[in-house]
């Protein structure tokens, strides 16, 4: 069942342009300029129930203006939206009490007051029964480890802390649909892998239908099978992220430590060298010969220490924005 339905979405924004200096800013008064800039064009794609899918895409690719179209912050110029079966623009009450949009630059705690203050809003807001909002607060507060910062300013608590608490407040009402913007930035790396974990359990406890954007591959890569890739306000790639890393990564990485000085170009013999500073050394060989490349490394010059390499999925989606064919 599709949760999630998008077809030919396009959201254009009409930006003024303008000579520098005062002679430009003269002629702006008797005649403008305007440009049409796609920050969404011709997306369409469809989410079943319970899915966790990575929305990734350079900065200015389209990402958190889809987002908002989902969510009701934003109209779109064209093209057709629904989600839970509910057009997003008309922001009904019945539509809105089963999402949450958590955006990693964005706050919604109430700065001076503690964390647990917003929580008491937010469960008026929603209409939560009392007795939920004691059950999923406790649950929250036990997978997130909270407990003892409830009653904290919000202005005192730690980033790490505050992007908990934000989780706690969007997920009171426990809905059915979540869109997350960068939930992580900003975060250290033991409280990004919190983080993901979390979102994890979220997702398989409540069967919830998850979109997340991410700029660290980390998060993509434990959390979601299935990756769409925007890029220009454009839809490149959607399918699972397995399919990606087969296509480009058709290679694999040796990286060597050599016990003796070697002559470099020997090396390019059997593989790229991609870096050589002795007494280490890079090498990216085809994936069907990186056990062969091995063994001639081995055995024609005097190693200390190999190891062969997966190449980092940052690397392979890289590749993907360079504008290879990704059909």
């Amino acid at each position: 069942m599709s949760i999630i339905e998008v077809k030919n979405l396009k959201k254009y924004y009409q930006v003024h342009k303008k000579e520098p200096g005062l002679i430009g800013s003269i002629k702006s008064l008797f005649k403008r300029e305007y440009e049409d800039v796609k920050a969404v064009n011709n997306v369409s794609f469809s989410i079943e129930e319970g899915e966790l899918v990575g929305f990734i895409g350079p900065n200015g690719a389209g990402k958190t203006t889809t987002l908002k179209c989902l969510s009701g912050l934003l109209y779109p110029t064209s093209g057709k939206l629904e989600v839970l079966g509910y057009n997003p623009w008309d922001r009904k009450h019945e539509f809105l009490k089963q999402i949450s949009l958590v955006m990693g630059q964005k706050n919604q705690l109430w700065w001076d007051l503690p964390a647990m203050e917003t929580f008491i809003l937010n469960k008026e807001i929603y209409e939560v029964p009392q007795e939920k909002f004691d059950h999923v607060l406790n649950n929250l507060v036990d997978l997130l480890e909270v407990k003892d910062v409830l009653n904290i300013q919000v202005r005192k608590l730690s980033l790490g802390q505050r992007m908990k608490c934000e989780l706690i407040a969007a997920l009171l009402h426990s809905p059915k649909v979540l869109f997350l913007d960068e939930p992580t930035i900003g975060l250290d790396v033991v409280m990004q892998k919190k983080m993901r974990d979390f979102i994890k359990s979220y997702n398989q406890k409540y069967k919830a239908t998850i979109i997340l954007t991410s700029h660290y591959m980390d998060d993509v890569s434990q959390l979601c099978e299935r990756v769409i890739i925007i890029d220009k306000g454009k839809l490149i790639f959607d399918g699972s992220l397995r399919e990606i890393v087969e296509k480009y990564a058709d290679h694999k990485i040796i990286r060597v430590v050599f016990s003796k000085a070697i002559d470099a170009k020997k090396l390019e013999k059997i593989a790229l060298v991609k870096e050589y500073n002795y007494p280490s050394a890079v090498l990216t060989v085809k994936r069907e010969a990186s056990n062969v490349a091995a063994a001639e490394l081995l055995k024609n010059f005097p190693i200390a220490d190999l190891n062969i390499e997966e190449p980092l999925i940052e690397d392979i989606i890289a590749e993907v924005f360079t504008g290879k064919d990704v059909s």
